[in-house]
């Protein structure tokens, strides 16, 4: 069976605090790639439409979240004192604040939409699967997820925003 790829570009912000010596630890910025493939082991409709889904009907409600809800997001800690100052100064901005257990590295992140894909299209009741999502912070650094999660993978912050189908990317607001 043919798989399905398709990619988004977007911009995102960023500052981990795990390592303070890190250059990292200063706000910054990346235009990042995000690259999902898709399986299934439906049978196309050979002699009608000639596919098992449409392109369209497999990633609009994902380039909806990517653009909608990633693009220009800026990613944090749950620890970070950031977090305290945008719930005071700027509660309005909480929406773009995507919010992680630990340090919002690529990795984390990688993982967080290898899993918010899964929700979207177990929601749709899609044939697809995500096979790989392979998530490119610059031309030189990309983080692959794969078919398969670990038990670690899938518990960490499990049951919040990175497993509903929606566009969600904190759980800050009731």
């Amino acid at each position: 069976m043919p798989q399905v790829r398709f990619t988004r570009r977007f911009s995102m912000a960023h500052r981990l605090l795990a390592d303070a010596g890190s250059r990292c630890a200063v706000p910054h910025g990346h235009n990042e790639f995000v690259t999902v493939t898709l399986a299934t082991d439906a049978q196309m409709d050979f002699g009608g439409s000639n596919y098992v889904a449409s392109f369209e009907s497999l990633k609009t409600r994902w380039h909806g979240f990517i653009d909608g809800a990633v693009d220009h997001a800026f990613q944090v800690g749950a620890a970070d004192p950031l977090l305290d100052w945008f719930r005071t100064h700027e509660p309005q901005r909480l929406n773009q604040i995507m919010v992680f257990d630990g340090d919002p590295t690529t990795e984390a992140f990688a993982i967080a939409l290898r899993r918010k894909i899964d929700a979207i299209l177990t929601a749709e009741n899609s044939a697809y699967r995500c096979i790989e999502l392979a998530l490119e912070e610059t031309p030189t650094n990309t983080i692959v997820v794969g078919e398969t999660l670990s038990a670690a993978e899938r518990g960490w912050m499990a049951g919040g925003w990175m497993d509903r189908p929606d566009l969600t990317i904190n759980d800050l607001t009731p």
